[in-house]
């Protein structure tokens, strides 16, 4: 693989996996009544986004290797 597709796969992926990294630690929905304080969130899109993040990552390395 050519080195500028590597070096954007491997951006791509840094990129992917941290935003993944910030849907999962950022809450998404918070409810404050008096001193009852609930946060709903739903990580599963977050997840995704991560495991795409590393497989871009990991495709860029092995994909190097080859040629």
């Amino acid at each position: 693989m050519k080195k500028p597709i590597k070096k954007i796969l491997i951006i791509v992926g840094i990129v992917l996996s941290s935003y993944g990294f910030y849907m999962l630690i950022a809450p998404e929905a918070s409810i404050n009544v008096g001193p009852i304080d609930m946060q709903a969130q739903d990580n599963t899109s977050a997840f995704i986004t991560i495991g795409i993040g590393i497989a871009t990552i990991l495709v860029s390395f092995l994909a190097g290797k080859k040629t």
